[in-house]
């Protein structure tokens, strides 16, 4: 039961910053559910793949859940990709990382910022390839065959 309240909690606080970030990005109204939602998928994967795997290919996992989530959701909600992309991602940037390695730079520790440092491009990097990844995966759209021409077809006939 623990665990369940702990992912519970994770899930719950995943959704409050990201649509948080909705709001900051100016994304519309009717998408914050799925926005948060999209928050919330790309956490738990992080979350539950961290301890086995490293944040480097946790992040990597999760990102490739996001952008596939965020193609579904752009073509169900007739939206861009990049409205549940970016909010999607929010909980993925290395913040932390970031921070320490500025703050260990200016502590004037170069081991620890330069570790830091490192950590911080190879989470940038595994955003990056993961969206690559599942970026260029090409989508079979479905044509639409205008009515005009389909009379014009049986005409000839």
């Amino acid at each position: 039961m623990d665990i369940f309240l702990e992912y519970l909690f994770q899930a719950i606080a995943a959704f409050v910053g990201t649509v948080a970030f909705c709001i900051l990005f100016s994304v519309p109204l009717k998408q914050y559910f799925f926005c948060g939602f999209g928050g919330i998928v790309s956490w738990l994967v992080y979350y539950a793949c961290e301890p086995f795997i490293g944040a480097v290919f946790a992040t990597f996992f999760a990102t490739l859940a996001i952008v596939l989530y965020s193609r579904i959701f752009a073509i169900y909600r007739k939206c861009p990709v990049t409205v549940f992309l970016v909010c999607g991602i929010i909980p993925l940037v290395p913040g932390s990382a970031i921070y320490y390695t500025a703050y260990y730079f200016f502590m004037d520790d170069m081991a620890k910022a330069s570790h830091y440092g490192l950590l911080t491009f190879k989470i940038a990097m595994a955003i990056v390839m993961g969206m690559v990844v599942v970026l260029a995966l090409p989508i079979r759209k479905r044509k639409k065959i205008p009515k005009d021409t389909v009379s014009n077809i049986t005409a000839k006939q």
